[in-house]
């Protein structure tokens, strides 16, 4: 009964350190996703509203800005908007199931109106310490809705690509499925790598993790068993159950 008692313990503990890893590992790249979404707004923003600034100028005054607070204050601002995202629509486990569930917290979160706030500040402060000419400041205030256009639609286009690549990796998966059945190992391999190329570059997702550790499990046991053809289904579902 304790051994029993015990074994639950354990089970418990494994899977909150991992709903607490998959939690870690989303808040992670979703800061540097959005970051670099931002980052390259603030770019195209800048360039808009001051079209007669030769390329030089505009990284100087993004470099002024940043150097200002601007880069850490946006990072706040990201993690700030992901914690309060996830109370504004109700979710308690800490980790995000889908996109859409991670872009509406975001969005929740207000992050545009935060990083307004932000870079309104980091302005001040490079003008007053005379980084930036009182014009030049004064013409990104005036155009600063120009450049919350360009993170609202960065953050936007962001996410609209996670979607397509959560698909694709759908759509290999459902390939090597097909693969497995017909035992096409190549056809396996292949897909199997178009699978990890894409995870790299996607936001971690339970279900999706899953699926493609239990392909990893498969893939291992076939190369330890020296072919696919000295697998049985037994050990292929064992292999799922690994998970």
């Amino acid at each position: 009964m304790n051994q029993l008692l015990d074994n639950g313990l354990n089970n418990n503990i494994k899977e909150n350190i991992d709903e607490k890893t998959i939690e870690t590992k989303q808040n992670n790249f979703l800061g540097k996703s959005i970051g670099k979404a931002i980052n390259t707004a603030i770019d195209t923003g800048l360039r808009i509203i001051l079209p007669n600034s030769i390329e030089d100028g505009i990284i100087d005054i993004k470099n002024s800005l940043f150097g200002e607070g601007l880069k850490d204050a946006i990072k706040t601002a990201i993690n700030s908007a992901i914690n309060l995202g996830k109370s504004a629509i109700g979710i308690v486990t800490g980790k995000f199931e889908n996109v859409s569930q991670a872009y509406t917290a975001i969005k929740s979160g207000g992050i545009i109106d935060t990083t307004s706030k932000v870079l309104d500040s980091a302005i001040k402060s490079a003008n007053k310490n005379g980084l930036i000419k009182d014009g030049t400041a004064k013409i990104i205030k005036k155009g600063k809705n120009v450049v919350k256009e360009c993170i609202s639609s960065n953050i936007e286009k962001t996410f609209m690509e996670q979607v397509d690549s959560i698909e694709k990796i759908g759509k290999y998966i459902t390939n090597w499925n097909k693969c497995l059945q017909t035992k096409d190992l190549k056809g396996m391999e292949r897909e199997y790598k178009k699978i990890e190329d894409k995870l790299e570059n996607v936001l971690p997702l339970e279900e999706t993790l899953d699926q493609v550790e239990a392909i990893s499990n498969i893939q291992k046991l076939i190369k330890n068993k020296g072919g696919i053809e000295n697998l049985s289904e037994e050990e292929i579902q064992l292999a799922k159950k690994l998970v």
